[in-house]
């Protein structure tokens, strides 16, 4: 039992976990992160034996937030290093004898899309933007490819490496992204025209014959995968568009593709036959498959096996080996427990409530008039106390959504004796591109009323929840929304942590990296010059006088994403209305040093597991 480990946040933190496997282009290793020593590291897998060998010794980032890439030769592995969590990555390389060579250095940040055999194609915002660069191998030369005002998200080399394939919009709609295909150096760019204006199409991979391109789109509403044929500039649609699908990667004969299909919280692999369109859901158990990296192929160890990682609620990831042929698995790398099995974890209860955006409990921010009706999917997982406070955790993003999935902070939430709920709110994945489209120009509006919906729901439904201690935690989107929730709806909670989130949209505006300002901001409420009302009602700063419950903030410092001045401003503003800071005042406020946008890393998680536990206790008590 939980209860029974001395220090259970200390041994939770200290779990060690992998992150983003990548197989070698030989299919006889995987690369990974690991921090089975305590740090993260790069390990490199022998496919075969199961035999781990350390890489690195502290030359990586602390927090595994990036990919890693092999060369095309396999001598090398390429890896992202920033500053203390800042994102702001540059590429490197670790070679088998142990050097590290710096790869790639611009200002901003720099990301890998793919790697040729004597180039690799990058991402970078260096010039405002993030667009594609190529840097040439040989000579170490970074050439710009592309040059569009809205992003370039992915990119993919064609296995001759004399062709891209990339997706960026050039519509006047926020919502629409195409798929564009051009020489290698960016000339004679050509729109596939896949789908529709405001439908969401990407390149994923090529066939290995280079006449094929595995796409994905959302123009019917739910993601679909489908071939596109670059010389008949055709494109095959495969399944039947029942469930949400996203494509993963050609298998390497090019007659079959990986898919992901979502079924509520959970999500299953899918082959199809390129020719006859046929499909099988691979026998896995119920859970979430995940991938080390959609896209070129990095996933298959032969023609007919892959590896993937799969969790669930009470599951911790480990990672597998799918073998097509036999239907069958095997585990590669098993999970680590420490001193605790998986009958200590609580598990996850999926239900859905009918929500219209507007709960019971009175606005004290914004008033709205009722929306659509949507079902909302919700988890809850039970930590058995009786009666339970309840922790509600809307998750970041806000396109994104929480799954039947093994989470290391829900489970040191339940640990203290909190039950925990998520919010699938409107706008969350998962559900189709209308489903998402719901948040556009209402961020902070229905999909804050649907969690607070939600919250009212379970209070109503579970008589073993105290409605005396409910408390509202979020780190990003969901740092926002915990911000939003003690001043819209302060009647619900009586505490609230907000970590990483969200305060003053218009600031959040001018500070934040190009690529989130335009792609993200600007998407779902335009600038603050066209919608000046828009980003100062829904700031969560603009209602800091209906606080009413404690509240917990926390921030990274080195937070490129969400930068550390939208908590300062928050403080400030409690300050200026006369709110008292500091322990047993009406906030508490900590700042992270050497972390960005949260982090992996042991030692930093368990710094923030121990700052709530610490406020929860003081603030909530989460024992009966």
């Amino acid at each position: 039992m939980i209860d029974s480990v001395d220090d259970p946040l200390e041994e939770l933190a200290n779990l060690p976990t992998l992150a983003h496997p990548v197989v070698s282009p030989d299919g006889d290793e995987v690369a990974c992160y690991y921090d089975i020593t305590g740090r993260n590291e790069l390990h490199v897998l022998d496919a075969e034996t199961g035999d781990l060998e350390q890489w690195s010794d502290g030359e990586v980032p602390r927090n595994a937030r990036w990919y890693l890439h092999w060369s095309a030769d396999g001598d090398r592995v390429y890896f992202h290093r920033d500053e203390g969590g800042d994102e702001q990555n540059d590429v490197y390389a670790f070679t088998r004898d142990g050097e590290v060579k710096s790869v790639v250095e611009m200002e901003g940040q720099v990301a890998v899309h793919d790697v040729g055999d004597d180039a690799l194609l990058v991402g970078s915002n260096r010039d405002g933007q993030m667009n594609v660069y190529r840097h040439d191998l040989s000579s170490g030369e970074t050439t710009k490819v592309t040059d569009y005002e809205r992003a370039v998200w992915t990119s993919t080399l064609s296995p001759s490496g004399d062709r891209i394939a990339y997706a960026t919009n050039e519509t006047d709609d926020f919502d629409n992204r195409d798929v564009y295909v051009a020489n290698a150096d960016g000339s004679e760019p050509r729109n596939l025209e896949i789908g529709e204006v405001g439908g969401e199409a990407s390149p994923i991979d090529w066939g290995p014959a280079g006449d094929q391109l595995l796409v994905g789109d959302n123009t019917p509403d739910l993601g679909r995968v489908g071939v596109y044929d670059v010389a008949d500039d055709a494109v095959t649609w495969l399944g039947d568009g029942e469930y949400e699908e996203t494509p993963v990667t050609f298998l390497p004969d090019g007659e079959r593709v990986l898919a992901l299909r979502v079924r509520d919280a959970v999500s299953v692999p899918v082959l199809y036959d390129v020719e006859t369109g046929e499909s099988r859901e691979l026998e896995v158990p119920e859970g979430v498959t995940t991938f080390g990296r959609i896209g070129p192929n990095e996933i298959c160890l032969d023609e007919d096996r892959f590896v993937f990682q799969h969790t669930s609620p009470t599951k911790r990831p480990e990672l597998l080996v799918y073998d097509v042929e036999n239907d069958e698995y095997e585990t590669l790398l098993e999970a680590e427990y420490g001193p605790f099995d998986r009958e200590d974890f609580a598990d996850a209860e999926y239900f859905t409530v009918e929500s219209d955006g507007v709960p019971e409990t009175p606005a004290e921010a914004v008033d709205h008039d009722p929306y659509d009706e949507l079902e909302i999917g919700c988890l809850l997982y039970d930590s058995g106390e009786r009666p339970s406070p309840l922790v509600v955790v809307p998750h970041g993003g806000p396109r994104a959504r929480d799954d039947k999935s093994f989470n290391l902070y829900t489970q040191v939430l339940a640990s203290q004796g909190f039950s925990v709920l998520k919010v699938n709110y409107r706008g969350s994945t998962g559900r189709g591109r209308e489903f998402v489209e719901r948040l556009i120009e209402d961020w902070g509006g229905a999909e804050q009323g649907d969690v607070a919906t939600t919250v009212e729901h379970v209070l109503e439904t579970r008589d073993w929840i105290d409605e005396d201690r409910v408390v509202v935690f979020g780190g990003s989107y969901g740092g926002y929304s915990a911000y939003w929730q003690v001043v819209q709806y302060p009647k619900l909670y009586d505490a609230g942590i907000a970590w990483i989130g969200l305060t003053d949209l218009e600031e959040q505006y001018e500070t934040t990296m190009p690529h989130y300002r335009v792609e993200l901001m600007e998407k779902y409420l335009g600038t603050p010059e066209e919608n000046p009302d828009l980003y100062e009602e829904r700031s969560p700063i603009t209602h800091a006088e209906n606080l009413s419950a404690p509240l917990l903030m926390v921030h990274g410092v080195n937070d490129s994403r969400v930068p550390v001045s939208q908590a300062r401003l928050f403080r400030d503003r409690l300050e200026e209305l006369g709110y008292e800071g500091g322990e047993g005042g009406d906030f508490e406020y900590e700042e992270l040093g050497e972390e960005g946008h949260a982090s992996t890393d042991q030692d930093q998680k368990l710094r923030t597991f121990r700052l709530l536990s610490d406020f929860l206790e003081r603030r909530v008590d989460g024992s009966a």
